[in-house]
C-alpha cells in the first residue's frame, strides 16, 4: 500500500511518499480502508518533533473510511462498517489500523469526506464551547482564526448558543468566510485588544478561543473580562513562553487553561458520544463544513506547506 513516511523530524520536505507492507489488525484492532484523511496542526508539530514520535512513523491522527478486517476480540465493529477516527495514528495511508475501542460509526446521513473533515477538529470545538467554557447566551467571546478549520467551527457553535463573536483574520475574504459562518465583528490581529475593549464597552470578553500561541497570547489576556477564561488549544505561531501567574491576577483573576481533546474522549463512550453529537449537526446542516482544499496522499508535503504558510480556509483533507 502506498504511504507517507517520517524518518527524521524537519520541514514538510521530510513527508516522504512510499510503498510499504499491508497491516493487519491485531486483538481489539481493525483495519480500515481510508477513503479521506484529515489534516490537522497537530500533524505539524508531530513532524517537526514539537510533540514527541518514535521515528520512522507514518503521520496523521484523522480519518474515515470502511473497516475491511476486523482482529480476534473485536465484537462492535464489523466489516463493512464506516467508521472514522480521531487520534489513529498513522491515517496518512491507504489502509490503517486502529483500536476498534478508538473508532466511531459514520451516520448514513454524512459522507465519508465530511467525517474526516469534521471529526477532530468538531470534537475539539465541541469540548471548547460546551466544557472549557461553556458558551451562554449574551457572551462576547474572542476567536482567533476565524476562517481556518477550527475558527469557522468556533465562530458557528458559539454564536448557535447566543454568543456575540469577535475574530481574527488576516485578510478581508477570510473575514467574509467567519461572517458567514457567524461572527459578529472581524478584526485584524494588529491591535486587536484595543478593538474588542471598544467593542464590549470595555468590559472584554468572557472567552478567547486561542489556537495561534505567541503572536496572540499577550493580547488574547488583555481582552479578558473579570474572571475571564483564555483556552490555548493550540500554537500555530510558535509555543508561548514562561507565564509569570501574577498576571493572571493582575489582570482581573483571569483564568488560563490549556486543553485538548484526548482529556476529554478518555473512554469510548465520552468519544462516540461526542462524535455523535458533531455528526448530527453535520448531517442535518447547523454544522456546514468547508473542505478548503483536496490534496493527493502524495502531496502531503505541499498540503503542510500550504497550511503553516496560512494560504489555506477551512479544512484540508488528504484522498488516498
Amino acid at each position: 500500500m502506498r504511504a507517507v513516511r517520517v524518518d527524521a523530524h524537519g520541514g514538510p520536505e521530510v513527508l516522504v511518499p512510499e510503498d510499504v507492507p499491508d497491516p493487519s489488525p491485531g486483538d481489539g484492532e481493525v483495519l480500515v480502508e481510508v477513503g479521506a484523511v484529515g489534516i490537522n496542526y497537530i500533524d505539524t508539530y508531530l513532524r517537526q518533533g514539537i510533540y514527541p514520535a518514535t521515528l520512522p512513523t507514518t503521520p496523521g491522527l484523522e480519518g474515515a473510511g470502511t473497516v475491511t478486517a476486523v482482529g480476534p476480540g473485536v465484537t462492535d465493529v464489523a466489516v463493512g462498517d464506516r467508521v472514522a477516527f480521531a487520534d489513529g495514528p498513522g491515517s496518512y495511508a491507504q489502509r490503517a489500523v486502529i483500536p476498534a475501542a478508538r473508532v466511531v460509526p459514520i451516520p448514513d446521513a454524512v459522507p465519508t469526506e465530511l467525517a474526516a473533515a469534521s471529526l477532530l477538529q468538531g470534537m475539539t470545538a465541541h469540548y471548547l464551547v460546551h466544557d472549557t467554557h461553556p458558551v451562554a447566551a449574551g457572551d462576547a467571546v474572542l476567536v482567533h482564526a476565524g476562517a481556518g478549520g477550527m475558527g469557522l467551527l468556533l465562530c458557528r457553535m458559539a454564536s448557535a448558543l447566543g454568543a456575540t463573536v469577535i475574530t481574527t483574520t488576516s485578510t478581508e475574504a477570510k473575514g467574509e468566510l467567519a461572517r458567514q459562518a457567524g461572527a459578529h465583528h472581524v478584526l485584524r490581529y494588529e491591535g486587536f485588544a484595543d478593538r474588542v475593549r471598544e467593542l464590549t464597552e470595555g468590559r472584554g470578553v468572557a472567552v478567547v478561543y486561542d489556537g495561534v500561541g505567541a503572536t496572540t497570547f499577550d493580547g488574547s489576556l488583555a481582552s479578558l473580562r473579570v474572571r475571564g477564561v483564555l483556552a490555548l488549544y493550540g500554537a500555530a505561531s510558535g509555543p508561548v513562553p514562561p507565564v509569570d501567574p501574577q498576571r493572571l491576577n493582575s489582570g482581573g483573576s483571569l483564568y488560563l487553561t490549556r486543553p485538548s481533546l484526548g482529556w476529554h474522549v478518555m473512554t469510548t463512550a465520552a468519544l462516540r458520544e461526542r462524535a455523535a453529537a458533531v455528526f448530527a449537526m453535520v448531517a442535518d446542516g447547523s454544522l456546514p463544513i468547508r473542505v478548503g482544499g483536496r490534496y493527493p496522499l502524495d502531496d502531503a508535503a505541499q498540503a503542510h506547506r500550504d497550511l503553516e504558510g496560512r494560504t489555506t480556509t477551512g479544512k484540508l483533507l488528504l484522498i488516498p
